[in-house]
């Protein structure tokens, strides 16, 4: 991923939903171009945020077997407000399905309680040496990047502290 648009994971229900932030920064280098007078997240990327934490999600419950988790489907999109620089927008993610090698999520962006984006997602994951054998080094060094990209978002709470 060109960009890692998570990041904090503040709760995670394994396999059933998790809440994560994307803060946005004015120093973000896609703004200069996406409207530089009125600068915001390309809706693509909210939707590209949703993702991430839904795949956060799969990884998580799945235990990193798969080295790809990539968004198939987006239905019934909706964007009604713009994320801007300063701003941090709360992804909420909940899991309605999770096989094998699809799941499928419900996924809502908001600020402040205020819902800006919300979405169907289906996630697709699989092994790029399900297809091609000699890919499973590029699959592990895949798992190994994502398992520390993970330990760097996940906020874990502290010994003997209350869990939901």
């Amino acid at each position: 991923m060109k960009f890692v648009l998570v990041d904090r994971i503040t709760e995670l229900e394994r396999g059933r939903r998790i809440v994560a932030h994307k803060a946005l920064s004015l120093a973000e280098e896609y703004l200069a171009d996406h409207f530089p007078t009125f600068p915001v997240l390309p809706g693509v990327l909210m939707l590209e945020a949703l993702t991430q934490a839904a795949a956060w999600l799969v990884r998580d419950a799945l235990d990193f077997a798969p080295s790809m988790v990539m968004l198939k489907e987006a239905r019934n999109v909706t964007y009604k407000s713009f994320l801007a620089p300063g701003r941090m927008m709360t992804l909420a993610v909940e899991c309605k399905e999770l096989e094998q090698g699809r799941s499928v999520f419900a996924a809502r962006g908001s600020v402040d309680d205020r819902e800006i984006v919300k979405g169907r997602l289906t996630l697709r994951h699989f092994n790029l040496a399900d297809h091609d054998p000699d890919l499973a080094d590029v699959d592990e060094k895949i798992r190994t990047h994502m398992r520390a990209l993970y330990d760097l978002v996940r906020v874990r709470q502290p010994a003997g502290a209350a869990t939901e």
